[in-house]
């Protein structure tokens, strides 16, 4: 089969395009023929080996799939439509290929109507977004949510699983992307380049903030505490080589909590729960990507690099076979 393949750690150029050997499934595991796949921040991560985890060479990229499954396995149907979000780490290969082996204990029906594309494009997203607010957020119906860089990926599905949750929902954006973020369900928008940001969301949010999120990779912990309220909840999920101040003393004052959160950690029974909330929005017609690029599985070195110089920022490049 043909896959997008590393025989080294290191830049978009040891991506190679070629043939390897099919993959022959184990015990739970299921062979998909894959449609589609996504390319995702994390995959450059684990590429470069700034995230290290077990890889086997030649490793094949990636992280999400979706496809049909090729043979009846672990009550799976052949030609089942099926999807995945936790390949290429600790061991397991990518998807960038014609073919994959997935566990099946990872592996979801993708619901009817649903094209591949426009799914595999949100997996990521949706799932890391999920697990956010809910696993390690905590949030709860009636919170206030503070989602900062709300017009990117993952910012726009935060916003729109808070406000399904029934969460109100404080924002920041670029001015252009103020409509698209209060189409999902965003109470109210604010430019992030405003020089009174701290002033202004705290008169939006006087009782203050119970889970605040920042998706841009800065992570201002000194606005952050200021503006949580009692027992509020801090989740970071990005900046791998961001070192903020963090204000201990108002944090403890408030009893609040600063949580990591890395999605290639999540159990088998938090990406089940956070996949049965993205199909429930992708049955609902919810969760669809915003700016679309389809391109061949044999320019994924391009698109890693593109991904790295902040060329897709806001959109979303899948690879078909």
């Amino acid at each position: 089969m043909r896959a997008a393949y590393i025989e080294r750690l290191g830049p978009p150029g040891v991506i190679r395009w070629g043939e390897l050997p099919e993959p022959v499934p184990g015990p739970g595991e299921v062979l998909v023929d894959v449609l589609a796949t996504a390319v995702d921040p994390v995959d450059t991560f684990v590429r470069s080996g700034v995230f290290r985890t077990p890889l086997t060479f030649p490793f094949v990229i990636g992280r999400d799939l979706v496809g049909v499954v090729a043979s009846p396995a672990c009550g799976f149907a052949a030609g089942e439509a099926v999807w995945c979000d936790s390949l290429g780490h600790d061991g397991r290969q990518g998807p960038t290929a014609e073919r994959a082996a997935v566990p099946a204990d990872r592996l979801y029906r993708l619901p009817s109507g649903v094209r591949p594309a426009d799914a595999v494009a949100v997996l990521h997203p949706a799932a890391t977004a999920h697990l956010a607010l809910f696993a390690h957020g905590g949030l709860r119906p009636g919170e206030t949510v503070f989602v900062a860089g709300a017009g990117g990926n993952v910012g726009g599905a935060l916003v729109e699983f808070a406000a399904r949750a029934g969460a109100r929902v404080l924002a920041t954006a670029a001015p252009r992307d103020h409509a698209y973020v209060r189409s999902l369900g965003a109470a109210e928008v604010v430019d992030y380049r405003a020089p009174d940001l701290l002033e202004r969301l705290s008169a939006l949010a006087p009782d203050g903030v119970a889970v605040h999120v920042d998706t841009s990779g800065r992570n201002d912990l000194r606005t952050a505490v200021a503006l949580l309220t009692r027992r509020g909840r801090i989740v970071l999920m990005s900046g791998a080589h961001d070192e903020p101040v963090l204000p201990v003393g108002p944090l403890y004052m408030k009893d609040g909590s600063v949580r990591g959160f890395v999605i290639s950690h999540a159990t088998v029974a938090e990406l089940a729960g956070a996949a049965q909330a993205v199909n429930e929005r992708l049955a609902a017609g919810g969760l669809r990507p915003r700016a679309l690029e389809l391109h061949p599985m044999s320019e994924a070195a391009r698109l890693h690099d593109r991904m790295e110089r902040g060329e897709l920022h806001g959109r979303r490049a899948v690879l078909r076979p």
